[in-house]
């Protein structure tokens, strides 16, 4: 006879804890980065936001 499965989530060691609020303060000050304002720059998003540069569909790795 098999016991039915227990799917109450087991508690996380403090480290673990800890680990997990300092990643979530670091998501939120990466969060809070604002760019510097381009000046003469080209308009519409960041033409490096996938670390390639992407001009009218063309993309080249710099």
């Amino acid at each position: 006879m098999s016991k039915p499965a227990d799917n109450t989530p087991k508690p996380l060691p403090p480290a673990a804890e800890r680990a997990l609020r300092e990643a979530e303060a670091r998501r939120r000050a990466a969060s809070q980065v604002e760019l510097a304002k381009e000046v003469d720059g080209r308009n519409g998003p960041e033409p490096t936001r996938f670390g390639d540069w992407e001009k009218n569909g063309i993309a080249s790795d710099f």
